[in-house]
């Protein structure tokens, strides 16, 4: 039929007709989840490892059916050769559901049910809704219910998704790592509580940055194993309902040898069916490593900050004009961007704590919004990584005059005169440093009682960014 300049055909569920495009893959109940839910405008198709993921479930239930002789061999073939298309990316437009929705990602299983049924019969020579012959309940969801196969499927795509983040921050940690060496000979002024603290090099720095960013890369692949442990073989509460006895067990092993990941089966399939955990532990993780990219961008705005009223001791590169009003001025616009990443991950993190507390009884029908959280909070902190490391920490340069200046006028080197003169005296002789605007090495020249080789020892900061000798009493030492 034609409705405007559409040209729509008609299928039929348990609540009435439905109008669909003509040559969409998809069914009714994915017509009705469109129309139902206009909340976001952001399609699932928008993680393509999430629709990935839906496929490898697909086929590998198609497989496991076919295997035990519950499900005819032509009709899995056509099923697996349709979730074939779909995981290499085809098709990826018959998914246009909004990631916001009800139902515990009902729509979502039977959107792509629905694909494949359609498709399948379009292989198989047939019109599309011709369900007697290809149907995306009784055939493509056999042995299935929404409620083992999406949690499925979000643990899958988060697996697939999660390697581009470890491998952005690996890229991003190296980066910092080279410069790091590269800066290992400027010495500057080491801070606490933005207060003037002990001598360190820009080298130094910029390790500490690489060191707590490899840390979270070793976690994320340590807290993603939890993804391993599955629910497929549950069906709608965990007991298994509408399987074959060896359903389970032959459906997680094609799981493994379809996706390639080592996933297994849940010890307690009812629990496995409502907990989400492993999601709340990860989403977490992904906090920790949003907050620590936060504080680096913090550091790397401060010490560029200027150029002439601020530290001005590393320059970022320049991007584009900071002002429309003031000429000159250029701004740190990437590390600010992953600043509001950051931000927004912290946020996403508390939407998923929340959706897993709301859970109840035998199912968490949260889970859409902690896929959707989960997902696109490692979409953004990959994006962020790579931006931060290819438009930022690439070109950033030392201004290391600006460094030594900063280190020579401050009372950073009174803190290595302690073992020596005790606190109370050097404490002293940094105020007089405050006092008198006199360097370090200018006001120890001036006191009679402090031996020439401690005052050497001051006037290299390089002795200084490292344990030093132990304590020497001044009494001990006499001045030549």
């Amino acid at each position: 039929m034609t409705k405007g300049s559409q040209i729509e055909r008609i299928e039929k569920d348990p609540l009435g007709p439905v109008s669909i495009p003509v040559d969409a893959y998809y069914g009714s109940q994915t017509a009705r989840g469109i129309a139902n839910f206009p909340i976001s405008g952001v399609r699932i198709s928008h993680f393509p490892n999430l629709i990935t993921a839906l496929a490898y479930v697909k086929m590998a239930a198609a497989r496991a059916n076919a295997a035990l002789g519950d499900l005819d061999k032509q009709k899995a073939g056509v099923i697996c050769q349709v979730c074939d298309e779909i995981a290499t990316g085809r098709h990826l437009g018959e998914f246009p559901l909004d990631v916001f929705q009800g139902g515990a990602g009902t729509s979502i299983n039977m959107n792509i049910n629905e694909v494949i049924a359609n498709r399948g019969l379009e292989i198989m020579g047939l019109p599309r809704g011709r369900y007697d012959a290809l149907h995306p309940n009784n055939d493509v969801n056999f042995a299935q219910s929404t409620n083992d196969v999406y949690p499925t499927a979000i643990r899958l795509a988060i697996l697939l998704s999660r390697g581009a983040l470890q491998r952005a921050l690996e890229q991003l940690a190296g980066e910092l790592e080279a410069k790091a060496e590269g800066f290992s000979d400027v010495i500057k002024l080491g801070r606490t509580q933005l207060q003037d603290a002990v001598p360190m090099t820009l080298g130094q720095e910029f390790q500490a940055f690489a060191t707590t960013l490899r840390e979270d890369v070793a976690r994320l692949g340590e807290i993603a194993s939890f993804f391993h442990e599955i629910n497929l073989g549950g069906t709608a509460i965990g007991t298994g309902i509408n399987t074959n006895p060896d359903y389970q067990a032959t459906a997680v092993a094609e799981l493994r040898a379809v996706s390639g990941l080592p996933v297994v089966s849940a010890g307690n399939l009812i629990e496995a069916c409502w907990d989400t955990g492993a999601f709340v532990l990860f989403s977490g993780m992904l906090k920790r490593t949003a907050t620590k990219l936060s504080k680096i961008c913090n550091d790397l705005r401060l010490l560029s900050s200027g150029p002439r009223g601020g530290f001005n001791e590393i320059n970022l590169p320049a991007l584009q004009p900071g002002s429309s009003i003031m000429p000159g001025k250029v701004n740190p616009v990437v590390p600010e961007v992953v600043n509001q990443v950051a931000f927004q991950i912290i946020g996403y993190d508390l939407t998923i704590t929340l959706a897993s507390e709301a859970g109840q009884l035998q199912l968490n029908v949260m889970e859409p919004v902690i896929a959707y959280n989960i997902l696109h909070s490692l979409e953004l902190l990959t994006n962020a990584v790579d931006v931060l490391r290819t438009k930022c920490v690439v070109g950033i340069t030392a201004n290391a005059e600006t460094c030594r200046r900063h280190l020579e006028v401050s009372t950073a080197v009174a803190t290595a005169l302690t073992p020596a003169i005790g606190y109370e005296r050097a404490g002293e002789l940094a105020k007089q440093v405050l006092s008198s605007g006199k360097t370090i090495r200018e006001v120890l020249a001036e006191q009679s009682d402090v031996p020439d080789d401690l005052i050497a020892q001051t006037a290299d900061p390089h002795r200084l960014i490292g344990p030093t000798r132990s304590r020497r009493p001044l009494s001990s030492c006499v001045r030549a």
